[in-house]
C-alpha cells in the first residue's frame, strides 16, 4: 500500500476516482484533504435507558440536534456525541482512507473518532465523527471549521465485496446524518 500524494489525490478528484462533494482546492494538503464540519450532531440521551444494550436497538438513545451558521455547539469536557464531515465522500473498489484529526484541535483537546478512522473501499457518505473533549474545559465547535483530514491509500488491488455489497451487511453506506450505532444488528445477523 502507498499513500496518494497531492497530485495523486487531486488527478483522482479530477477524473472522478475520489468524489468529494463539496470541494476546495484550498483544502488539498500535501497527502491528505482537510474536511469540515457539518451542522448535526447526535446527543445521547442518558435518562431514556438505565445502560447501552448493544444487542438491542435503543432508538431513542440520542437525539438529532442542528446548530445554525453562527452557532456553536459546545462539547463539555468528558462529553461525547456524534458529527458528521460536511463533505460526503466516495471510494473506488481499490483505494482505502483514513480520517485523522486537525493536530491544532487535537492540542486543544478534541478528538474525533476513537475507533472510526478507517474508510473502507467502496465507501458512499458522509462521515461520522465520534467527538469527544479529553480537555478541563468546553469546546465550541462552529458549522464549516476545518475538523479532519483524509488521506488515501493505494491497495495491492481492488477488493471483491466492496462496502455496501448486500452480503456484508454494510451498516452505513450512504448516510448522510450522525448515524447512531447499529450494532444491535450484528446479533440479529448470527441466526
Amino acid at each position: 500500500m502507498s499513500v496518494l500524494s497531492d497530485r495523486d489525490i487531486r488527478t483522482a478528484l479530477e477524473s472522478g476516482e475520489i468524489a468529494i462533494r463539496p470541494y476546495d482546492p484550498v483544502d488539498l494538503q500535501p497527502s491528505s484533504v482537510d474536511l469540515h464540519l457539518d451542522r448535526a450532531f447526535r446527543v445521547f440521551r442518558n435518562n431514556r435507558y438505565a445502560y447501552i444494550d448493544v444487542r438491542s436497538p435503543q432508538p431513542d438513545l440520542t437525539e438529532l440536534l442542528r446548530v445554525a451558521d453562527d452557532e456553536p455547539f459546545i462539547l463539555h469536557p468528558g462529553e461525547f456525541v456524534l458529527g458528521q464531515t460536511l463533505e460526503w465522500v466516495e471510494l473506488p473498489n481499490d483505494l482505502v482512507a483514513r480520517l485523522e484529526g486537525k493536530s491544532s484541535l487535537g492540542r486543544l483537546g478534541l478528538l474525533i473518532h476513537s475507533t472510526a478512522g478507517y474508510v473502507d473501499p467502496g465507501w458512499k457518505g458522509n462521515l461520522t465523527l465520534e467527538l469527544s473533549n479529553v480537555a478541563n474545559l468546553p469546546i465550541a465547535l462552529y458549522f464549516g471549521m476545518k475538523i479532519g483530514q483524509i488521506s488515501f491509500f493505494k491497495m495491492s488491488s481492488a477488493v471483491d465485496r466492496p462496502y455496501g455489497s448486500p452480503e456484508l451487511g454494510s451498516k452505513y453506506q450512504g448516510q448522510s446524518e450522525p448515524t447512531a450505532s447499529a450494532f444491535h444488528r450484528d446479533f440479529s445477523r448470527r441466526s
